[in-house]
């Protein structure tokens, strides 16, 4: 599977980069995983167009033909059993190139919401979105750990 991971921000602190570096080691033995981070914009002046940019931005990095699932606070809620089954239903379907779109502080534009096939929550609250990339990154690996029967998953 190819996943292409189109997040808006940079990972500013060093934890959540070495977070976020150490997924992706662990997850290179199950899929190819691209990182693509956008450059978040000054939502001090005018919030709306600064999401507006982004979006655009998004949608450029996104590969032709990907699956596009949107990260969306009132997304599909799965537990980790059901996103691994979800995972594996895709690449079942022969839909192997799947893009995640994590928005930044202000979220996601309506483009960007309106171009993904579906969205899924990482839980009710509200996360950070270095978090949420961490967290994401986590549950593939979990994942594919889960699909193979693999010991990870408690």
């Amino acid at each position: 599977m190819r996943i292409t991971l189109v997040a808006v921000g940079r990972l500013k602190e060093r934890w959540f980069r070495d977070a976020a570096d150490e997924y992706l080691k662990r997850l290179a033995p199950y899929a190819s995983v691209r990182v693509a981070e956008i450059s978040d914009r000054d939502l001090t002046h005018d919030e709306s167009r600064a999401v507006s940019q982004e979006g655009v931005d998004v949608l450029r990095a996104i590969p032709d033909g990907a699956r596009v699932i949107a990260l969306d606070i009132g997304g599909r809620q799965m537990s980790s059993e059901q996103f691994a089954d979800h995972l594996g239903e895709l690449a079942l379907r022969g839909e192997s190139a799947v893009t995640f779109v994590i928005g930044g502080a202000a979220g996601l534009a309506q483009e960007v919401r309106s171009r993904a096939d579906e969205s899924i929550s990482l839980g009710p609250m509200t996360l950070p979105h270095q978090l949420a990339r961490v967290v994401l990154l986590e549950q593939l690996y979990r994942a594919f750990r889960i699909q193979r029967g693999e010991p990870y998953h408690r």
